[in-house]
């Protein structure tokens, strides 16, 4: 839809200067991460305040056109974008303060990752949650968060201590375990249904000393994923909540840190963190890097910064991406050989499958405490279907969707909402199970009964 002629704008005030489609900035501004989300918005509101993302909010409730929050635009369903509508992007409402004898910091609706991690790094202090720099911190918290430190610390959700939120009638308020707790509840886990989030209060968890952690990549040969990943499944049980591994397939990127002769293998990386003091970490770790004769192994002290910049190279902005997720009670011996014959049918070398293992404090946590579901997940498989061409948009996504159906048998009721890939409202509904989507969908009338934000894994308004 286009206004065309229609005088309607964007009111004063704006520190920087709103984007309509024909300015000479749009075409920058318009796009996003995943490049299948080639969507022309009608304006683009770059937002520096709560007071700005306000106007926004109310801006396209007046002109009643679609709503698109972009905080990183890093969503594979591409939900920070939109077609004839108006993006609040809140990039430039990216500001963090850290306290860190008080172990908190304030972080802007629009702050990524990256930046959040140098900010607390001079201080050993981080909080948990992305695995990609680039990432936004506000739509992978409204969804749960997991992370290298997850079992250890807990969600980044579960991080979070308050928060001020624009309303779709654009009043703001505060959340926090007093003041409002229904709408942080929702938060946690609800994505961005209830609001939009310009301002997030974190717990900060601490780093060994000097905030360097063991981490890095083992590189195993394909053929030898079946071994790998049972033996995987005997020792993660056995392993301190101190210590989180991911396993993914993948083809080695051609990186200068990388043999040149292992450029382009299909491989299965056992990733790894251990946050633990350098001696009981190495003793840890070892067994992990001892599951069969690798390929190469990049496991090293190192800052946690640069170990959450690990996967940075294979997430670049631009190209194709679709992804699926699936929660697991336990590695067993169906889903592994599952998972392995998934990896030999990758359509293009680009795309991958990661297992994320959680436990630990995530399932501390009483399920009913957040809106987050699947507490009781074991392992979280995220198939990552990228490729280049647009020829071969259905092939990737029915590599991933079949896959997906090949393994439901054997998956957990509940799906981790930030895998949950472009769904309808009966997919979002089994996400979180009757009674959590019920008290969600309750909160959903109270805070947006118009449904404005929906451009999101959307709860529709009970009522």
């Amino acid at each position: 839809m286009s206004l065309g002629s229609r005088a309607l704008r964007p009111p004063d005030g704006f520190r920087h200067a709103p984007i309509r489609r024909g300015d000479a900035a749009y075409e920058a501004a318009r796009h996003v991460w995943n490049g299948c989300h080639d969507r022309r918005p009608e304006w683009i509101l770059p937002c520096a305040s709560a007071g700005e993302v306000a106007a926004a909010v109310l801006f396209a409730r007046e002109i009643v056109l679609p709503l698109a929050v972009r905080g990183g635009g890093h969503s594979f369903p591409g939900y920070g974008t939109c077609d004839g509508g108006v993006v609040a992007d809140l990039g430039p409402l990216a500001r963090i303060e850290v306290d860190a004898a008080g172990r908190r910091a304030r972080v802007g609706g629009g702050a990524t990752w990256g930046a959040l991690d140098s900010a607390t790094a001079p201080h050993a202090l981080a909080v948990p949650g992305g695995l990609v720099s680039t990432t936004g911190v506000g739509g992978l918290t409204l969804g749960g968060g997991i992370g290298w430190l997850s079992r250890a610390y807990g969600l980044t959700c579960d991080q979070m201590i308050g928060a001020e939120v624009v309303l779709a009638d654009g009043r703001r308020v505060w959340t926090d375990e007093s003041e409002e707790p229904d709408l942080l509840w929702a938060l946690r886990g609800g994505g961005g249904n209830f609001g939009v989030v310009t301002r997030f209060d974190f717990r900060l968890r601490p780093l060994p000393a000097g905030g360097e952690v063991l981490g890095g990549m083992v590189l195993h040969p394909a053929t030898a994923a079946g071994r790998v990943l049972r033996r995987l499944a005997e020792l993660a049980d056995t392993l301190p909540e101190q210590a989180s591994t991911l396993a993914a397939f993948v083809s080695v990127p051609p990186l200068p840190s990388l043999p040149a002769s292992l450029h382009f293998t299909p491989v299965l990386a056992l990733a790894l963190c251990d946050i633990g003091e350098a001696d009981e970490a190495e003793a840890r770790v070892r067994p992990l890097r001892e599951l069969a004769a690798p390929l190469a192994d990049l496991v090293r002290r190192q800052p946690y910064v640069e170990l959450q910049r690990m996967f940075d190279a294979g997430a670049p902005a631009g190209l194709r991406q679709y992804g699926l997720g699936a929660n697991l009670a336990a590695l067993t011996e169906g889903a592994i050989d599952l998972l392995s014959e998934h990896a030999a049918q990758r359509p293009t070398p680009l795309c991958q499958i990661h297992l994320h293992q959680l436990g630990g404090a995530v399932a501390r946590v009483e399920e009913a405490a957040t809106a987050y579901a699947g507490r009781d997940a074991g392992w979280v498989v995220h198939w990552i279907a990228t490729w280049t061409d647009p020829a071969d948009d259905e092939r990737a996504r029915d590599w991933a969707r079949e896959a997906r159906a090949q393994l439901s048998s054997l998956a957990a009721g509940r799906t981790y909402v930030n895998f949950l890939g472009e769904s309808g409202p009966d997919a979002v509904h089994r996400a979180y199970g009757e009674a959590k989507h019920d008290r969600l969908r309750a909160l959903k009338g109270r805070y947006d009964p118009g449904n404005l934000f929906r451009i999101n894994a959307n709860i529709p308004p009970a009522g």
